[in-house]
């Protein structure tokens, strides 16, 4: 389970309490940040539990906070500043078992873009962006480099929702975080997952992996297979 998802989950949960999920309804039903005392009278519920439970929103990432003067008020004698509620600009999903659609959403308005802008066909500006975006991911991530070529391909894939399985020399994929495009759109999504794979494990170990489809029902597309035996990433 990556980071982010163990977050999203968390924060999700925090509104399964009635009282706490009612104030944050409340709060991005507004035009404006609210005080904690409108939240209170908007909900009818007691300043103290609307306090508390604002609170506990912040510190689960569902809302932000900032201060501000009522209007009219300035100088020394205003008094403080009133603590005012607002949502996160923050996109929460949580998915079982877990998907990514934002990710092939990218890819293919990057892949549009660069065949409007360079006039390409649409198939090889798909095939370089979903490579490009593979690359950059193998790139951002930490891996150990002392690490087995498998072990540090299958903690990056793990924390975009493939659910990796080591099998012999390979790592099946038990998820597809793509499934419902995958399902309508097949061979277009599947070939871009492939691409997007091979640029992934090309980044994190260079000519030891290569991703290929071999199609298996129940499970992604992809299988990642070793080049040549199962060294480390900094062979």
């Amino acid at each position: 389970m990556s980071e982010d998802f163990a977050a999203d989950v968390a924060s999700v949960a925090a509104l399964n309490e009635p009282v706490r999920r009612q104030l944050y309804c409340y709060v991005v039903a507004q035009d404006e940040p609210v005080s904690r005392e409108a939240a209170a009278a908007g909900t009818r519920v007691p300043h103290h539990v609307a306090k508390f439970n604002l609170d506990r929103l912040v510190a689960e990432g569902l809302l932000d906070v900032e201060y501000r003067r009522p209007p009219g008020r300035s100088g020394p004698g205003a008094g403080r500043p009133a603590k005012l509620y607002r949502r996160r600009a923050r996109d929460i999903s949580v998915s079982l078992p877990q998907r990514r659609y934002d990710l092939p959403g990218r890819v293919m308005a990057e892949a549009i873009t660069l065949a409007g802008r360079d006039r390409i066909p649409i198939g090889d500006a798909l095939r370089s962006t979903a490579q490009a975006t593979g690359r950059r991911i193998g790139e951002s991530a930490q891996v150990d480099k002392a690490a087995p070529v498998l072990e540090s391909v299958s903690d990056v894939l793990a924390r975009y929702g493939y659910e990796p399985r080591t099998v012999d020399d390979a790592i099946v994929l038990a998820n597809c975080p793509f499934h419902s495009l995958a399902t309508e759109y097949t061979d277009l999504v599947c070939g871009m997952n492939r691409d997007l794979i091979s640029g992934l494990v090309d980044a994190v170990c260079p000519g030891q992996l290569s991703a290929q489809l071999r199609p298996v029902p129940g499970r992604c597309c992809v299988t990642v297979a070793a080049e040549s035996g199962n060294g480390s990433c900094g062979d």
